[in-house]
């Protein structure tokens, strides 16, 4: 009990707004579908953050520091497991965002931006800008990214 009012307090215990994200998306009366809208942007103002009203998520994600600086794009569409650390930006241009894979780690204070594709499994550094398409299995740092391992999926 005492850990939930700890994480709680310093705004990492996000259940309560991922549940009203889902409801949201399942929602069909426009006035509660604004209600909620109005709740989950004060919920991610007072968390620093920003989550846009169509993006999609194949899971919730992992954000280990809450919604600290957090902007995800309302097209973004993000894969099951992902881990989102803080002062992370998945932007959009010309309402292209970007696509991540399962399983993916974004470092604190990455940039991705444009319509790319980022594969499962892939891991993207702290300060990381990304626009252009990563395959799976890879890790990617600096700026321009350059990929630094790439791991080899075998079957059987």
């Amino acid at each position: 009990m005492i850990d939930w009012l700890r994480s709680f307090s310093k705004g990492d215990n996000l259940s309560l707004f991922w549940r009203l994200f889902y409801l949201r998306d399942r929602t069909k009366q426009p006035l509660l579908r604004q209600a909620l809208t109005f709740l989950l942007n004060r919920i991610a103002h007072r968390h620093g953050g920003y989550i846009g009203n169509g993006a999609v998520f194949g899971g919730v994600p992992t954000l280990p520091h809450g919604l600290h600086g957090v902007f995800i794009s309302r097209y973004a569409k993000i894969g099951r497991d992902c881990w989102i650390y803080q002062n992370v930006t998945i932007g959009e241009v010309d309402r292209s965002a970007p696509e991540i894979g399962d399983g993916c780690l974004i470092g604190a204070g990455a940039a991705l931006v444009d319509g790319i594709k980022i594969g499962n499994d892939v891991k993207i550094g702290a300060g990381a800008v990304v626009c252009t398409d990563i395959p799976d299995g890879c890790t990617v740092v600096a700026q321009p990214p350059r990929v630094i391992v790439r791991e080899v999926v075998r079957d059987g």
